[in-house]
């Protein structure tokens, strides 16, 4: 089978084309460097020819209102090119509750990608995934003021980015899902507390303030953050990750 992985050359997308060639499958990573330019659509249909499979991991660079524009000229134009050369599915990655959070111009634009995908003419599937572990460090950095960090309790489910690639490599080599799966870690955590776990673990003297109005996940509602209960749990725990990771 050979798959495009849309954002190959990323953090995700790397590793998605590693796993999808041990498997034995060509996987061919497109990006700005290997002459791909999702905004313009220049460089999609040569990319593209002969895909059986389009994996689209690709983000966009900033996650404010240019988001939106991001997300929508970029899953238009792989579309089109995939229309054009007989891609047979298109798997994009998402995040769980992203149509529950419009507030934030990020989730909006994601949610507004999905409703491309499916309002499109390949049959598709969506991976939505909850908070990758590897972003901790920088939810950290966004609130931090000297020896204080600020965070919301609000509820989360964070998962391994290894664990992020399993399942779109597993969504990416069945068939069509026609619809969403889910996916998300084994351990639901307040983001308060969470800062707190990651910051022992780094040996690190910072305090931890609950504050319901700090930073990007303050305008999240209750528990749309969480898996519900249909959700696959990735086997990888947070406190087991951060041990091998230091």
């Amino acid at each position: 089978m050979k798959l495009i992985v849309i954002g190959g050359t990323g953090r995700i997308g790397s590793q998605v084309v590693q796993k999808l060639t041990a498997a034995g499958h060509e996987a061919v990573p497109a990006a700005p460097s290997t002459g791909v330019d999702l905004i313009t659509g220049k460089g999609l249909d040569q990319a593209l020819q002969g895909a059986d499979v389009v994996v689209n991991v690709a983000n966009s660079p900033t996650f404010d209102e240019a988001s939106l524009e991001f997300f929508r000229s970029s899953m238009t134009n792989l579309l089109a090119a995939g229309d054009r050369a007989g891609v047979g599915h298109q798997v994009i990655l998402s995040i769980v509750g992203v149509d529950q959070v419009p507030q934030l111009d990020y989730y909006r634009a994601k949610a507004l990608q999905e409703d491309l995908l499916r309002q499109g003419p390949t049959p598709y599937s969506i991976v939505r995934a909850t908070q990758f572990f590897e972003f901790m460090d920088a939810v950290l950095s966004w609130t931090s003021d000297g020896d204080t960090v600020r965070l919301p309790a609000t509820p989360i489910q964070p998962m391994a980015g290894a664990d992020v690639v399993d399942a779109v490599v597993k969504v990416a080599t069945g068939a069509p899902l026609r619809g969403i799966w889910n996916v998300a870690g084994p351990d639901v955590f307040r983001l308060d507390e969470l800062g707190r776990v990651t910051l022992a673990a780094h040996d690190d003297s910072r305090t931890v303030v609950t504050d319901d109005t700090a930073g990007m996940f303050a305008a999240v509602p209750g528990d749309v953050l969480i898996a519900g209960p249909d959700a696959h749990l990735a086997p990888t725990h947070y406190r087991d990750w951060l041990q091998k990771a230091h």
